[in-house]
């Protein structure tokens, strides 16, 4: 089916931004903390966790590991979703859609 001429440019320019997005989101790096910083998850776009810091002092009290380690993995799960839900939302503004379509 061919699509009338702005259609099909409209599409294109979705496409690329889709593309654009999905590459800003691959690049998307953070760092997230819990105890004061005795334990900090590094994670990337697709939340793959990249790397895991633990103080030595957290390993005495298992039970407070586990917790901190789940905040600061939920923390930089929630910073990845900050971030990615601002760069669509600022991609979206530059399609001249009605705000909140997205």
């Amino acid at each position: 089916m061919k699509l009338p001429g702005n259609m099909q440019a409209m599409m294109q320019q979705a496409q690329k931004m889709q593309e654009k997005m999905q590459e800003e989101v691959a690049a998307i790096k953070v760092d997230a903390s819990a105890g004061g910083g005795m334990v900090t998850v590094k994670m990337d776009g697709q939340k793959h966790i990249l790397g895991v810091k633990i103080d030595p002092e957290a390993a005495s009290d298992v039970e407070m590991l586990q917790d901190m380690v789940m905040a600061a993995v939920n923390e930089a799960g929630k910073k990845v979703d900050d971030l990615t839900q601002a760069k669509m939302s600022g991609m979206m503004g530059g399609m001249g859609l009605p705000p909140g379509l997205f």
